[in-house]
């Protein structure tokens, strides 16, 4: 089988599918049966190698790849596979597209006899009839038994299902893009309703068309299903919305009823915290041209149209990738929905319509985004009516390609002031160069704001368009804090906000200077603070921060995103280049964690009624030991030559921990566990703490996740805004179970780490030093804080004030107790050892 590349003498194949493994492995399916003779296939399939999707450029660079006099026969596996396919068509014009011919044959039984067919000289129409007959034998096979199968009536929906929105700001772009995305891949048509406000129901598989429906937070939304996977699509998408669709939660600014873009004057609004001083760099984005008049034939306006849109997609995954890269990767989904609305085939559709009566690419477009726009901006609800900026800003993108020109980048040095941001502009900014932002417009809950939160830079929003008048060079000082923009400051504020500024950057120059020594409290106990990573640029920012170890590695980034395990080599290759990163330094590696909020493809996971309770973290692992047994070997491999921990998630009992030992001796054969390698086990589960005793003989240490832990502990689940007042980590509840693990483990020389949200708290530090804490593991941006904090407290201190907090009857009392505390004077009268009561 010839990959393409030459010239091609038979028909060509081009195999379309949302995933790129799935393609190769067709293709390689279909190559063993043709026992050496020449088919020239191509495969489009996949963003990339991991990433589900399709793309009518690459389906039209496939289709050049193998074309020739004979033809092309082109197969796709389901949903926007087949838009993608018709739109690369498009792209290719008359001439070529009028050789190529769209087979609706099932993917992988049609591609083998396709293959066949070809290598045999068939002609082009001869080769999709083939294909399109594959399913014949297999039908005829099984048609006596699918008679005695009942059918359902025509038109009526195989399975029906409700579910009640959870997340905070209801179904919005975000949660809207994960359902409309799983939706693409499944073999099935869904549509969905919202039963709350009575609406029609509306394809699923269109984020413009979900978007309207107005879902908030408590509506009742009901999804149907027809088609070969109907029953398991419900399923899965009841279980998706029973997590929230995987959203992580999200930290409110202080304004949580910001008004959208439409309210401006409504502020000023607070939406980053800290202070820039610089001169006003005005924005002022041009609006894109529209030129109303066609400039050729519809099939002309059209490709110009769809190879904008394709333009616009590269832009926008490449500024994706960079969030990613740079900024936090729950911060570069936020352009998943952009990317979605990309590939919408309700809106390319309308456009299409009006591009074939006659209308201009531009005009087309701007009228069907419009209509959209419209029914958005109609919703009741603030936050989801801000959504609507996010389908403009995708709008505009095209426009702007369709003009020649590009949105504009805001990199500048000083105060930006602009009427908005687009979410890929405050991706683009640089917070070395960015003192702060005024906007005239804008909401602290924008996707736009996300970013710059993350970046650091100080904001305020929904100033008025009187901020649009100020001149350029113009002194402003903006406090995200309190919400303040002070335009032309005297002399005397001025200083004032000057000294503000030094100081804080003062303290932040003095923390990352110093950040590289140990965390020495004032009576001479050294705190390790580590590390939480992800990947090998967290490392490389750890490092850089002066975390002493990497505390925890969530190895289940590894796992996720894809089609199959990763192999030994693989993870060993990976953990291994983390290592390399912290050059001697020890490692812990936490074994795969998912369920609850996270799921694998390549895991059958039934869908639970509340997965945090079910099966997750090592009781998955203990299921599918095969798993296990590949990362503990390349763990162990890491290990014989660099200190590495090991550590096990969400374990309950003792025989669970002696289970995954087990399975780490067996992977460490021949020469058995390196010497080291130190094993330790997550403390997340109230029972865990309460019998840590019993775990202890079979550890080196342990590492209590305090994010779980309180959840659990006070059964208010992390990410459900309305049970987090409930969740606070500093309830005397989660301090006396973190307290049990600390004097249990002291006893037995047991060193105790704290990896969750609370050992980055200022409030929370010195409890958890009076509670035998010995390492406090962070993100990489806090660690030179946190051991600043370390070096500026006493342990006896600390100690004692823990003992107070944990006779305390709320988190309140506790964090009042902390705020009049003086645990930095030493107390050398004060007793080091604390009592639970």
């Amino acid at each position: 089988m010839s990959p393409g590349g030459e010239t091609a003498h038979g028909v060509g194949i081009v195999v379309v599918s949302h995933s790129r493994a799935l393609a190769n492995a067709a293709v390689k399916l279909a190559a063993e049966m043709l026992h050496g003779q020449q088919v020239h296939i191509a495969v489009a399939a996949g963003l990339d190698d991991t990433t589900f999707g399709t793309d009518a450029v690459q389906i039209k660079a496939a289709i050049e790849q193998v074309d020739s006099p004979a033809g092309v026969v082109v197969l796709m596996d389901l949903g926007s596979a087949v838009l993608s396919a018709e739109l690369a068509l498009d792209l290719l014009g008359n001439g070529t597209s009028d050789r190529v011919v769209l087979c609706p044959a099932p993917l992988v039984e049609g591609l083998v006899v396709a293959a066949v067919a070809a290598a045999g000289g068939a002609t082009r129409d001869e080769v999709a009839a083939e294909a399109s007959a594959a399913l014949l034998g297999k039908t005829a096979h099984l048609a006596p038994a699918q008679r005695q199968v009942p059918l359902s009536t025509a038109g009526e929906a195989e399975a029906t299902a409700t579910f009640t929105v959870g997340n905070a700001h209801g179904l919005h772009a975000r949660p809207a893009a994960r359902l409309v995305a799983e939706v693409r891949r499944l073999d099935a048509t869904v549509t969905i309703r919202n039963v709350t406000t009575e609406s029609a129901a509306v394809p699923a598989s269109s984020l413009s068309r979900v978007a309207t429906l107005g879902a908030l937070q408590g509506h009742v939304v009901e999804i149907a299903a027809t088609g070969r996977q109907a029953k398991s699509a419900i399923d899965h998408l009841v279980s998706l919305a029973e997590r929230h669709f995987d959203e992580p939660a999200e930290v409110t600014p202080p304004s949580a009823a910001a008004p959208t873009t439409d309210d401006a004057g409504a502020g000023p609004l607070a939406a980053s915290a800290g202070i820039g001083i610089g001169p006003a760099r005005q924005l002022r984005n041009t609006p894109p041209v529209v030129d109303q008049t066609p400039a050729g034939p519809p099939t002309a306006e059209w490709r110009v149209l769809i190879e904008a849109v394709a333009e616009t997609r590269r832009a926008i995954e490449r500024t994706r990738a960079a969030a990613a890269r740079e900024l936090r990767s729950s911060d570069a989904e936020i352009f998943d929905a952009h990317l979605m609305l990309l590939s919408d085939a309700e809106l390319l559709t309308a456009a299409k319509d009006l591009v074939s009566n006659g209308a201009s690419a531009g005009a087309a477009w701007l009228a069907t985004v419009g209509e959209v726009e419209t029914e958005w901006l109609a919703l009741s609800d603030p936050y989801l009516r801000g959504r609507a900026a996010d389908l403009r800003a995708v709008a505009d993108q095209v426009l702007q390609s369709l003009a020649g020109g590009e949105d504009a980048v805001a990199v500048v040095d000083g105060v930006l002031v602009a009427h908005d941001l687009t979410p890929a502009q405050a991706a683009a900014l640089d917070p070395a160069r960015v003192r702060g932002v005024v906007l005239a417009a804008g909401s602290p809950t924008s996707h736009a704001f996300i970013l710059i939160r993350s970046h650091g830079i100080a904001a305020v929003v929904s100033a008025g368009a009187h901020v649009l008048d100020i001149v350029d060079g113009t002194t402003v000082v903006v406090d995200g804090t309190s919400g303040r923009v002070v335009v032309g400051p005297t002399g005397e504020q001025l200083g004032e906000f000057e000294q503000q500024a030094d100081a804080l950057a003062q303290q932040r120059a003095v923390e990352a200077r110093d950040a590289a020594r140990p965390a020495l409290s004032r009576d001479g106990v050294r705190i390790e603070v580590a590390a939480n990573l992800g990947c090998v640029d967290d490392a490389v920012a750890a490092a850089r921060a002066g975390a002493d170890a990497a505390g925890l590695i969530r190895t289940e980034l590894l796992f996720l995103g894809r089609n199959d395990p990763p192999s030994v080599a693989e993870q060993e290759r990976d953990y291994r280049a983390i290592a390399d990163v912290f050059a001697g330094r020890p490692i812990t590696i936490r074994t795969l964690d998912v369920g609850g909020d996270k799921s694998l493809p390549y895991i059958q996971q039934v869908a639970e009624t509340n997965p945090y309770l079910g099966r997750r973290g090592i009781r998955l692992s203990l299921a599918r030991v095969d798993l296990l047994a590949d990362q503990l070997t390349a763990i162990c491999r890491v290990a014989r030559t660099n200190p590495v921990n090991v550590m096990f998630p969400m374990v309950s009992t003792v025989d669970e921990l002696l289970r995954a030992r087990a399975i780490l001796d067996g992977a460490a054969v021949p020469d058995g566990p390196p010497t080291s390698l130190r094993v330790g086990i997550m403390v997340e589960v109230p029972a865990a703490a309460l019998r840590i005793a019993s775990f202890l003989p079979y550890v080196d240490f342990v590492s209590i996740g305090t994010n779980d832990l309180t959840q659990y502990t006070l059964a208010a689940e992390r990410g459900n805004p309305a049970v987090a007042a409930l969740a606070d980590p500093l309830d005397p509840a989660v301090l006396r179970l973190v307290a049990e693990v600390g004097r249990a483990a002291a006893k037995h020389d047991v060193a105790v780490s704290v990896c969750g949200e609370m050992a980055s708290d200022q409030v929370a530090i010195p409890l958890l030093l009076g509670l035998s804490v010995t390492e406090l593991s962070v993100s990489p941006h806090a660690v030179p804080a946190v051991k600043a904090s370390v070096r500026r407290l006493d342990t006896q201190a600390c100690a004692a004030l823990a003992d107070r907090a944990l006779q305390a009857s709320s988190a309140g009392e506790v964090r009042s107790l902390v705020a009049a505390a003086d645990v930095v004077r030493h107390g050398s009268e004060v007793p080091r050892r604390i009592t639970v009561a």
